[in-house]
């Protein structure tokens, strides 16, 4: 009987199988209201439900505890999300519960943090955007799509698109650094990468822009601290990626941990109710962080779970993920009138439209396929892109002397640190479908090149023990017992790679740092080496920018490696050697200490610029204003040159500006041509210059290209406090090079 109610149903509310791109939103939204018509409120509030994995769905049902109660909600239909349920056999089973046990047969939406990667990791999504390659980011993020989809997902809480300055903040691993705009197209990259052209294809999935919003101003880089910003950072810095994101059709937004100008962001009305989906006109659903509804009492907003629920449901937050505050008191809420049906009726809608446009009403296993995930998960293709984004988000910092790339033959080389074969940290923060120790290690990758002798030795732990997602990474801060060797193995090579860094749980959710060095004692590692032999390359492997003055001043090369998923081994080899010439930048500035942080290229002029020779002037007494490395910055093995920089017209609120690139070196090389604007005068004052454009651009030894860019009005405009885009006349300056602090300029004015 419940099988022939579920077919009857299909039959008249779901309608034949159409593939989404087909379906209009009038088709969608009259099946919407169908279901929504024959759906109790309980059934209805069980949709804004989200529950984690909570048993083997493969074995018995729990019959006890909390597990059991999950269970009949499942059955009963008052779940309408699952997240950390993966692989196809248990996507499968708890599918089917949900579609054959329910009265209603409505499928799960199923969710997973697919942040770089699924079983297979791409780089971190900060080493991602050090690429500046928009095209590699969207194949990235289609490849993890693609991954994941196989093994049952069709949900991924990502992209993070929070800008942040601060590099003491964990979390600035997971997103595109520093730059709005930068961050923008990056976002954009990454929803259409994981939602492709057809979101009912069972090889995409659905994209979730997160955390809206301010999340990366959290105060002190402190994790979930609290974020007051003023009102034109957050329309000129916070929101614009955000937009983006709406701008490429992204189907869910995630609200965030931190509370906003004293409102908690997941009871925030102003930004979920009155700009996200009044403004912006989002359709898409929004989903609390993970027991985000139910901290608003910790916050002191909330004076317990029913009133949080309350809050967060009024303010337009459609799912609750983790805080069991919807399914257990939203039906009474709306008996007591404090809560209105007809919100109820809007979260549904849009996340019964999620769920039609990912096709699950007309297939509700259609992402449980075993044939399929056989084939797919960890596959050359997954493999070999992978690879390639790991090479292109690869930065030379420093390369004195040309001491890379290496020479092939004949060379005696040390390696050294103990992330030189650390088979895990490179797999990143957001590693929880990889398989353990199933990165390609740098010592691995280097082995294959069978040219010249090589010698391994650690030096030293860089941890105690072992690593754990939830637990403090317990660093080792005294065991030098391995320098002696490490020292030994140095006199004896030619060239000493040091690989040093961060340990992958060093960075990510809840791991803010007070201090951004070299972590315990491998900077004197790295000092005892030199000592020993000074042909020292350093390779860093961290999810931060790190102030490293000592290592700048004295190691002749320095190479940004991140941490770079699946196949760091093989792409840090393959730009060690040359096989592949670095062309990424940084997306965020670099500081000489700590104490600068926060630290970014886009900061306002105030009323006190300098440098002047008398003390009162914007400046610190120990340590100048400069970065270590600014925004925008990364080496090649071949130079580049700039010339004939020119405003070629102004006309209608648009600017054509042209510039020549030439390659100055002896090998092929590409270079990332960075156009950044500053409006002199304005009535808000701006930044002393943002980046507005950029282009990658290839060229052989001496082949010059010239490129040109066309600023339009929103290159040009810029939000007021009242939230208005305008565009004011006066004076602009152009500035043009490599990164954002060498370049050329020129300036037009706007009548």
């Amino acid at each position: 009987m419940k099988k022939l109610t579920i077919l009857l149903l299909v039959a008249i509310f779901y309608g034949c199988k159409t593939p989404s791109s087909q379906k209009s939103v009038d088709e969608i939204d009259k099946k919407v209201d169908s279901l929504l018509s024959i759906m109790t409120l309980q059934e209805k509030i069980g949709q804004m439900n989200q529950y984690n994995g909570f048993w083997n769905v493969t074995g018995p049902a729990p019959n006890e505890g909390d597990a059991a109660k999950k269970y009949e909600h499942l059955k009963n239909g008052w779940v309408g999300s699952m997240l950390n349920v993966r692989g196809v056999k248990e996507v499968k089973e708890v599918q089917k519960i949900a579609v054959e046990q329910s009265r209603l047969g409505i499928p799960l939406i199923i969710g997973f943090d697919v942040i770089h990667g699924y079983e297979t990791q791409s780089p971190i999504p900060l080493a991602e955007a050090a690429s500046w390659d928009l095209n590699a980011i969207k194949k990235s993020a289609k490849m993890a799509a693609k991954e994941a989809a196989a093994a049952g997902i069709n949900w991924t809480f990502a992209p993070m698109v929070d800008i942040s300055r601060d590099a003491r903040w964990g979390r600035v691993m997971e997103g595109a650094g520093e730059d709005p705009y930068l961050g923008s197209v990056i976002a954009k990259a990454r929803v259409e990468g994981f939602q492709g052209e057809d979101l009912s294809n069972p090889l995409t999935i659905a994209a979730c822009a997160k955390h809206f919003a301010g999340y990366g101003f959290a105060e002190a880089g402190k994790d979930y601290n609290t974020v007051d910003v003023g009102t034109s950072t957050l329309q000129n810095i916070i929101f614009p990626p955000f937009k983006a994101a709406i701008e490429s059709d992204v189907k869910t937004f995630m609200n965030a941990f931190n509370e906003l100008n004293g409102i908690p962001a997941t009871g925030n009305t102003y930004l979920q109710r009155k700009v996200l989906k009044s403004e912006w006109n989002f359709n898409g659903f929004v989903v609390s962080d993970w027991g985000s509804i139910m901290e608003m009492t910790y916050h002191g907003y909330a004076a317990n779970i029913q009133n949080a629920a309350e809050i967060a449901v009024n303010a337009g937050s459609d799912m609750d993920m983790e805080s069991y505050a919807y399914v257990n008191h939203l039906y009474d809420l709306v008996q007591e009138g404090k809560v209105l049906e007809t919100d109820i009726n809007d979260a549904v809608k849009r996340i019964l439209r999620v769920k039609f446009e990912l096709g699950l009403f007309d297939n509700p296993y259609l992402y449980c396929d075993e044939t399929r995930e056989k084939e797919i998960l960890g596959s050359k293709e997954i493999q070999d892109a992978a690879l390639d984004m790991a090479k292109k988000s690869i930065v030379l910092l420093k390369n004195e002397g040309n001491m890379l790339p290496l020479a092939k033959n004949g060379q005696k080389i040390a390696l050294i640190g103990a992330l030189a074969a650390d088979k895990n940290s490179p797999l990143g923060s957001w590693r929880i479908a990889a398989k353990d120790n199933s990165a390609v290690s740098v010592l691995e990758g280097m082995q294959q090149y069978k040219g010249n002798s090589l010698t391994y030795t650690k030096g030293a732990d860089v941890y105690n023990g072992d690593t754990n997602f939830i637990f403090e990474v317990n660093i080792n801060t005294s065991d030098t017992s391995g320098f002696s060797e490490a020292a030994t193995a140095a006199k004896n090579a030619d060239v000493v790679l040091m690989v040093l860094g961060e340990v992958g749980y060093q960075s990510g959710e809840g791991r803010s740092r007070t201090s951004l060095d070299l972590p315990g004692v491998q900077q004197k590692l790295l000092e005892t080496v030199y000592q020993a032999n000074k042909n020292v390359v350093l390779v860093l492997n961290n999810g931060r920018p790190l102030a490293i003055n000592w290592a700048q001043e004295n190691i002749p090369a320095i190479v940004e490696a991140w941490q770079l998923g699946s196949q760091t081994g093989n792409a840090v080899a393959q730009v060690l050697y040359g096989d592949y010439n670095p062309s990424g930048k940084l997306p965020m500035t670099f500081p000489k200490h700590v104490g600068q942080v926060p630290l970014y290229y886009n900061y306002k002029n105030t009323g006190r610029p300098g440098p002047k020779k008398e003390v009162f002037w914007a400046h610190y007494q120990d340590i100048d204003n400069e970065p270590l490395y600014p925004f925008g910055y990364g080496l090649s093995y071949t130079t580049f040159s700039y010339s004939n920089l020119k405003i070629n017209s102004v006309a209608n609120n648009k600017v054509s500006v042209s510039v020549s690139v030439t390659n100055t070196g002896k090998v092929a090389g590409k270079e990332v041509v960075q156009l950044y604007l500053q409006d002199v005068v304005a009535s808000v004052t701006r930044p002393v210059k943002e980046l507005k454009a950029f282009e990658m651009v290839s060229l052989k030894p001496n082949e010059t290209k010239t490129i040109t860019f066309t600023l339009t009005d929103k290159a040009l405009g810029f939000y007021d406090n009242n939230g208005v885009f305008k565009v004011e006349s006066g004076l602009f300056k152009v500035f043009v090079g490599g990164d954002s602090k060498n370049t050329m300029n020129t300036e037009f004015s706007l009548p």
